[in-house]
């Protein structure tokens, strides 16, 4: 269960913790049921009842079931340590908008507050991966310019290697002037 502090009413938990529940699956950042239902402090049942209670208010871009080879995947990468460990049956993931509407449905003040936490942490990592992307970018263009500039310098050696071999196969020159 989640420490919260009296002052603050803050979430205490290391952000570490909540990142290593963030999978990526459907090319899509998700969160399994049991991990929320954990760090909502509710039971995963619960979890479950409520979403079940308000399809409407979970479209399939908030969230979604795993199917047998995508729960084989997540057992065989150890992301879980077995598939009893997901309750037995299929588990639910929530993208960030579902760990939204999570909270919404939840109406409890540990939610609401996690759900912001989990939310502020899915941002930072699109930022991150936006960060990175921008990098690899600039790297790729630095790439070309280098390229570039290499076959200029090969063009500009060829060129110094003609002329070299010009001078070397033309006959000296007569000189001219006097001749003492």
């Amino acid at each position: 269960m989640p420490a919260i502090s009296e002052e603050n009413s803050a979430i205490m938990i290391p952000e570490e913790r909540i990142i290593d529940k963030i999978y990526l699956i459907r090319d899509q950042k998700v969160m399994l049921d049991r991990d929320l239902a954990i760090l909502f402090s509710v039971k995963a049942r619960r979890l479950r009842e409520q979403v079940k209670r308000n399809p409407d208010k979970f479209p399939s871009h908030f969230m979604f079931q795993l199917n047998e080879s995508e729960v084989d995947i997540m057992v065989s990468q150890n992301a879980t340590p077995s598939k009893k460990s997901l309750g037995g049956s299929l588990p639910y993931v929530f993208t960030e908008y579902g760990v939204l509407q999570l909270a919404n449905v939840l109406n409890s003040k540990i939610a609401v507050q996690m759900s912001i936490k989990i939310i502020e942490i899915f941002v930072r990592l699109k930022q991150t991966m936006e960060d990175t992307l921008s990098l690899k970018l600039e790297i790729e263009t630095i790439k070309k310019k280098l390229q570039n500039q290499d076959k200029n310098i090969e063009l500009v050696f060829s060129y110094l290697d003609e002329l070299i071999t010009k001078q070397e196969n033309t006959p000296p020159r007569r000189r001219i002037g006097y001749k003492g």
